[in-house]
């Protein structure tokens, strides 16, 4: 079943500094910031939303659909869906932008700079969730703004259930904005963080949200995930690592398993668990789209987990 992600395509270019941010910038000089840092590591890594979210739904054996826009530059991005039997028929080219992409540097001490372009993204509100054709179920991700209000409408006016997630675009919407788009979508999930700005912005609380959705997911790292559904919690573990080497992409891992599991019938403890893994998964390597492995393995790995089989 064929599930529509609304959201962005970007690139991620990151940069390493062996020092300190701190010992660069002077405290008494920060109204004429004049510096340059020496970044002799760099890698660029396939990024955005909804890229990371189909990608490790097509890791499940799932059907992801990209909406989204990207600029002059996507073609490799293209190709890399093309090779990945990743459908792009619903992404757009906006000659005269650029892709969105993220420029990270990131310190010694972890601390990290990011210069952010939007580009193409601000253009997403083109593309009609219409022509998307049959969808199961859908997601409105992280994007450009207009063009998240715009996915959002479209899904409720088709009848198409999705799941808000306002991730990183959160804080563009305003407190009626914000509760709009709960009363249109069908879920709603958040990490801990979000749920704070969500409830702050709206002034309602976990309980209140989870009344006005089928189902409210709140992530919360280490201590694992709770969701809200029909009136019950269900309190999800976290699945365990060895080596927890990027946190980059696991809210999109996570996310991919929800769809997963609304399209084939799961229900919501098998759902959450099976999120918690593709989040741990993604954790134990470095960037958003570089674990590769196969449904085998993922079940494999699920049954170690949990002590039953998907």
């Amino acid at each position: 079943m064929t599930s529509l992600i609304c959201g962005s395509v970007a690139y991620d270019t990151i940069m390493s500094f062996n020092g300190r941010f701190s010992e660069a910038l002077l405290a008494d000089q920060l109204h004429k910031i004049n510096v340059a840092f020496l970044v002799p590591t760099m890698r660029r890594e396939f990024g955005g939303c909804a890229g990371n979210i189909a990608y490790n739904l097509k890791l499940l054996g799932g059907d992801p659909l990209i909406m989204a826009t990207i600029g002059q530059d996507g073609g490799p991005y293209l190709q890399r869906l093309d090779k990945l039997d990743i459908s792009s028929r619903c992404i757009q080219t906006i000659e005269s932008s650029f892709t969105a992409q993220a420029f990270i540097t990131t310190d010694a001490d972890n601390n990290q700079i990011t210069a952010f372009h939007p580009g193409a993204m601000t253009f997403s509100h083109q593309n009609l969730v219409a022509d998307a054709a049959a969808v199961k179920f859908a997601i409105v991700a992280p994007d450009g703004r207009d063009g998240m209000l715009q996915h959002a409408y479209d899904c409720a006016d088709l009848n198409i259930p999705f799941i808000f997630d306002p991730g990183q675009g959160l804080p563009m919407f305003n407190g009626s904005e914000l509760e709009h788009f709960i009363d249109l979508a069908t879920y709603v999930a958040v990490n801990d963080y979000e749920a704070e700005l969500l409830m702050e912005r709206t002034g309602l609380n976990l309980e209140n949200i989870a009344k006005r959705v089928s189902t409210l997911i709140v992530t919360r790292g280490e201590l694992g995930a709770e969701i809200y559904t029909a009136g019950q919690r269900f309190d999800i573990p976290c699945v365990r690592v060895d080596n927890v080497v990027d946190p980059t992409g696991c809210g999109d891992a996570f996310r991919a398993g929800v769809l997963y599991g609304l399209s084939n019938g799961l229900d919501w403890p098998t759902i959450g668990r099976l999120s918690s893994l593709m989040g741990a998964v993604k954790i134990g390597h470095q960037g958003a789209q570089n674990h590769h492995l196969s449904r085998d393995e993922i079940d494999r790995r699920f049954k170690l987990a949990f002590g039953y089989s998907l």
